[in-house]
């Protein structure tokens, strides 16, 4: 497995940049999205609109800790998660709540990656299933991973203007 599964989707964007665009590029994609059209999945086995937000503040949750233990601990080791197990409780969060935690996590992890030196982009962690990394490829996962859902709401709301 790869440092980073969402490398190609970064493609050597700027991380920094797709995180501080990112709640702004969803605001924008879904803004002309009905109701009906934020929770209804575009194909079965696929997430709704809702369900990829919600997965992205579960997301900016997880971030948020392994940053700082990263940042924090000699050598921490990330928890991995199932994202699968995890989105069986989406049925429970509504879009606007979703939207929300996310957009104010994000918020508070930029003001966090403000104080990152280059010495601690540097610093060590281990994924149990992808291996050692350093902190900055947490930073660029979430970036590609931003992409990666931003993507994918693009193709919905685009199939809904169609």
């Amino acid at each position: 497995m790869e440092l980073n599964p969402y490398a190609h989707d970064l493609d050597g964007k700027e991380p920094i940049s797709v995180l501080t665009t990112t709640a702004e590029h969803l605001q924008v994609l879904t803004g002309g999205l009905s109701g009906s059209q934020i929770n209804t999945a575009p194909a079965p086995g696929k997430w709704s609109v809702c369900q990829i937000v919600s997965h992205l503040a579960d997301c900016e949750i997880v971030f948020s800790f392994r940053l700082r233990q990263a940042a924090a601990e000699q050598h921490s080791v990330i928890q991995p998660f199932d994202q699968d197990a995890w989105a069986t409780r989406y049925i429970a969060y509504n879009f606007e709540s979703a939207l929300a935690v996310f957009q104010t996590l994000r918020s508070w992890n930029l003001l966090f990656l403000t104080t990152i030196s280059q010495d601690d982009r540097h610093r060590p962690t281990t994924h149990p299933e992808r291996g050692t990394m350093i902190l900055w490829t947490i930073v660029e996962t979430m970036a590609g991973h931003d992409i990666h859902h931003l993507q994918q709401l693009e193709r919905i709301a685009a199939s809904h203007t169609a």
